[in-house]
């Protein structure tokens, strides 16, 4: 007959039915659940690296980017990174370190970036503080090609300050000289009013001071067309009565009472366009040196044989 008494083996489970492995059983399930998580949490990386796998060659600049940086410190701005008047005031320090005779100031208007707006103009006549009919620059207009395809073209102009001058022979008294830093003066205590040098000059660039007023006319001639002076050549000259600039040739100067004390020209320093420059074409660092030097850059009338101090670029 069969014995029912199991041997020890077959007995074994039901030996491990206590409470120590009841709470053993229900870690054991926590755990697998930990496991079951950990497994998922690997999963989720698993395809979102699969995912960035193509773009892993741009992660390290990506990353670069992203981190602060230490500022790096901006020494000297190059020439062609400053703005051009910046530059153009430093050329002037230069030039105004050396004796005037080592000097020659010129000017370069670029024709391509003129947009026509006069600001040049009116800087120049409140800077001057000038009179009907009396202008130091202008500028001109002229539609350049063949119609239907037809543009305009703005031409400042104003004293060329000619090495070659055909205003300063013809002057009776002296009045009309060639400076030594290559501008062309007028003596207003010498000038007799005779106007050689406005027939003289080929360009038209000479006025003429009849003792106009803009208010003339009105029940008085205001005071700050009377009173308000004018600097050029360094002295101080007021409009009234008889006595200079009335009844004298007057002519752009290059600002000089301001290029002095070390200040742009008013044309200069006023454009929109940076279109007109100014400096010491003895100075090969000076920006005008370098444009003058350029094969787009030309004068007006070189044929008279004058030669100009102010050039253009087209």
């Amino acid at each position: 007959m069969a014995s029912t008494q199991g041997s020890p083996a077959d007995t074994a489970p039901a030996a491990v039915a206590t409470p120590a492995a009841a709470q053993a059983s229900s870690g054991d399930g926590e755990n697998a659940g930990r496991r079951h998580l950990s497994r998922r949490e690997v999963l989720r990386r698993a395809v979102v690296s699969s995912v960035a796998l193509p773009f892993a060659p741009l992660l390290p600049v990506e990353i670069a980017y992203a981190q602060p940086q230490a500022p790096t410190p901006i020494g000297p701005l190059g020439p062609a990174e400053r703005d051009l008047v910046v530059r153009m005031e430093r050329d002037l320090e230069r030039a105004l370190a050396k004796p005037v005779d080592q000097r020659k100031w010129v000017m370069v208007i670029d024709l391509r970036k003129c947009t026509g707006c006069n600001a040049c103009v009116n800087a120049c006549r409140s800077e001057n503080a000038l009179p009907p009919g009396v202008t130091y620059r202008v500028v001109l207009e002229e539609e350049v090609g063949v119609y239907p395809n037809v543009s305009k073209r703005f031409v400042p102009r104003n004293c060329m300050q000619c090495d070659n001058s055909p205003c300063t022979p013809v002057c009776p008294v002296g009045a009309t000289y060639k400076r030594p830093d290559g501008v062309v003066a007028v003596d207003y205590l010498k000038c007799i009013g005779c106007r050689y040098c406005i027939t003289a000059c080929p360009y038209g660039t000479r006025s003429f001071d009849f003792g106009e007023y803009f208010t003339a006319g009105t029940p008085a001639v205001q005071p700050y067309e009377t009173q308000r002076p004018s600097f050029e050549y360094g002295h101080k000259w007021t409009r009234q009565g008889t006595g200079s600039p009335i009844g004298n040739a007057r002519k752009c100067t290059f600002c000089l009472h301001r290029v002095e004390q070390g200040v742009l020209p008013a044309c200069v320093s006023t454009c929109i366009g940076r279109a007109t420059f100014f400096g010491d074409a003895n100075d090969p660092r000076s920006l005008v040196a370098e444009l003058m030097s350029r094969p787009n850059a030309r004068r007006m009338k070189e044929e008279a044989g004058t030669r100009p101090s102010v050039y253009y670029l087209e």
